[in-house]
C-alpha cells in the first residue's frame, strides 16, 4: 500500500531556507554564522535524503520493485524519475551535482566545502519545491485512490 506525503519534504525545505537566511544575517566569521552554516549542511543532507525516499516511493507507483529500488544507485533513481516525467533532464543534471556535492560531506566539512554547498542552495531549494509540486500533482491523488481501492478489497 502506497501513500505519498510531501509535507516532510516541504518542512525540510522551510528549515533549510530559514537556516540560509539566518546565516546571511549573522556577523561574518561569527560563531553564529558557523552554527547556521553547519545547520545548512545538515539540512541540505536531510532534504536530499527525504527527496530520494519520496522519489523511490513514487517510482513504486510506476511498477518498479521496492526491493530493486533499494539497491539502485541514486543517480539511476534520478534517471528513472525523468523517464516517468517526475523531473526534467535539466533538473536531473542539477540533482546529480547536488548528490556529488552531498557525497563530499562525508569527507570534508570544512569552510571551502560549506561555501561550495552554499552556492548550490538557492537552485536546490527551487528544485525541491518543483519536485514536491510535481509529486503532489502527478501522484498525490493516484496514491490516495489506490489506498481507497485497497480499503475496498
Amino acid at each position: 500500500m502506497l501513500y505519498l506525503n510531501t509535507e516532510h519534504l516541504a518542512r525540510c525545505k522551510q528549515t533549510l531556507e530559514s537556516s540560509l537566511i539566518l546565516y546571511q544575517h549573522a556577523a561574518i566569521g561569527s560563531i553564529d554564522q558557523e552554527v547556521f552554516r553547519n545547520a545548512i549542511v545538515k539540512g541540505y543532507e536531510l532534504t536530499q535524503e527525504t527527496a530520494f525516499k519520496l522519489i523511490k516511493k513514487a517510482l513504486k507507483a510506476y511498477g518498479h520493485s521496492p526491493k530493486k529500488l533499494e539497491s539502485t544507485p541514486v543517480k539511476e533513481i534520478l534517471r528513472l524519475a525523468a523517464v516517468h516525467d517526475l523531473m526534467t533532464l535539466a533538473e536531473v543534471e542539477r540533482w546529480f551535482a547536488y548528490r556529488d556535492n552531498r557525497n563530499n560531506t562525508a569527507h570534508d566539512y570544512g569552510e571551502v566545502f560549506a561555501e561550495q554547498t552554499l552556492v548550490l542552495i538557492p537552485d536546490f531549494l527551487a528544485d525541491v519545491a518543483q519536485l514536491a509540486e510535481t509529486l503532489d500533482k502527478k501522484l498525490g491523488n493516484k496514491l490516495e485512490n489506490k489506498l481507497e481501492n485497497h480499503a475496498d478489497d
